[in-house]
């Protein structure tokens, strides 16, 4: 036995005890001619088959010097770096020492967990791909690649955290992606140092970006559709897939990029344009029907004769801006309480919150019906678009508006308008490069047409 061999096997079994691990593999095995070897995997990461049938060819191999290059796997590496052997196995690779060669081996014999490619829940489409990111890593890339079938695409990884280590993948296509903005977040996210991505994007999102937690109005635009994420690459976008993430990162994002969606581009243009513009015109109902409502109320003269049926006929002990409140609050603790519901239980959840809850609080004075017609209104428009983090956003903004019709009445409404102006317009992504408002500021004009009206597809280029 050599001293190689013997200082490989103290140092791994030094870093990796495999004798505490149950999972952790240390396999002997003995070549032709009597020489030793030795595996280290982990069980469940690896493919049986393949390992077995390696092995096969191991006890009938008779040149072991060539070993390295003839081996009947098409994923192998050789290395005589210690930490490398380490990750690889913890990644899931099998490590094969053999006594009397200077370098170890590293065969890619990986197969992950992984659940089943169905269609996301919360990007739903009538019509086009089914499929939807899962998590794993090699497989969304795989997703990715067999939508875009060109060489310029890259797929950059970069292992984050001390502990979990983490590979992240900044994906984009050389030559339509801005080249400043590609070598900004490769620095960016090899600088992080953290210790584990334990929320997985989320971490990572949040080490990104320091600064403006304040503002609510989202900073990051996320997808679990490999189409979607195909179609932004060729606009010249980035990609952050992070492991064990169902999702990726679409980097840089604007206000208006949110208010696109997949179906649009399922259905002719007549009909792609008819659901983006009502889709906008939802949007702008979402942030202002319940404060213009109560602004009217507190102003009844504004109120044009063929609007009196808004007035409210009842009187209640509760003022309306707290019920409007409580039905705010309301709603997204129903909305807790159906995520932790069990499916089978989750519809009767939602029927008795909403509707016997509602009834007994209207008669029992809690609530006025005007109230829970305008906020059942709300909460549903809200669905029209996917991202969760601006239905908060608007959320959060029309509590201010709220706020400020009952503190300072059509005042307060206007002071809190421009204050939700001057947040979307001072947003910043990650890099900062691109205003949040874009494609009106910086004005493009083409770009802002497309994203009012389905175009054709001869002069989408």
């Amino acid at each position: 036995m050599t001293e190689t061999y013997k200082n490989y096997l103290k140092k791994l079994d030094e870093t990796l005890r495999p004798g505490e691990s149950f999972d952790l593999i240390r396999r002997p095995f003995v070549l032709k001619g009597g020489r030793e070897a030795m595996f280290y995997y982990i069980d469940g990461f690896v493919k049986d088959l393949s390992l077995g049938n390696i092995m096969t060819f191991l006890q009938n191999a008779d040149n072991i010097e060539d070993l390295p290059r003839n081996a009947p796997y098409s994923e192998v590496d050789t290395t005589r770096d210690h930490d490398r052997l380490v990750y690889m196995v913890l990644s899931g690779a099998c490590v094969f020492i053999i006594d009397g060669l200077e370098d170890a081996m590293i065969l890619d014999t990986r197969e992950y967990p992984v659940r089943s490619i169905t269609e996301p829940e919360n990007d739903r489409v009538l019509r086009g791909p089914r499929d939807g990111f899962t998590e794993t890593l090699v497989f969304n890339t795989a997703l990715i690649r067999r939508h875009v079938r060109d060489p310029a695409l890259v797929m950059h990884v970069i292992s984050i955290g001390d502990l979990t280590r983490t590979d992240v993948v900044l994906c984009y296509i050389d030559g339509r992606a801005e080249a400043k903005f590609v070598e900004s977040m490769k620095k960016k996210l090899g600088d992080i140092k953290i210790g584990a991505l334990n929320m997985g994007q989320q971490s990572i999102a949040e080490l990104l970006i320091r600064k403006r937690w304040h503002n609510p109005f989202p900073k990051l635009r996320y997808t679990e559709r490999p189409d979607t994420a195909s179609a932004m690459l060729l606009e010249g976008s980035v990609l952050v897939i992070c492991d064990n993430t169902p999702s990726v990162i679409i980097l840089p994002t604007s206000i208006f990029d949110f208010l696109q969606a997949t179906d649009d581009y399922c259905f002719p243009p007549l009909v792609g344009t008819y659901l983006r513009l009502l889709r906008l015109c939802v949007f702008f109902i979402t942030l202002v029907l319940t404060p213009v409502w109560y602004l009217l109320l507190k102003n009844p003269e504004w109120i044009p004769p063929w609007l009196e049926y808004i007035k409210v006929t009842e009187v209640s002990p509760v003022p309306i801006i707290i019920q409007l409140f409580l039905v705010e609050f309301a709603i997204d603790g129903l909305r807790l309480a159906s995520m932790n519901t069990p499916n089978a239980l989750s519809s009767s959840l939602n029927i008795v919150g909403g509707l016997i809850l509602g009834d007994f609080a209207v008669k029992v004075g809690w609530l006025i019906p005007e109230v829970i017609l305008y906020m059942a209104l709300v909460a549903i428009t809200n669905f029209t678009q996917s991202s969760y983090e601006l239905g908060y956003a608007l959320k959060f903004m029309r509590m201010l508006l709220l706020l400020g019709v009952a503190v300072a009445n059509v005042w307060g409404f206007v002071f809190m308008l421009i204050v939700m102006i001057i947040l979307i317009a001072t947003n910043k992504s990650v890099d900062g490069s691109r205003s949040y408002l874009y494609p009106l500021i910086p004005w493009n004009g083409r770009a802002m047409k497309r994203l009012f009206f389905r175009v054709k597809l001869k002069e989408n280029k």
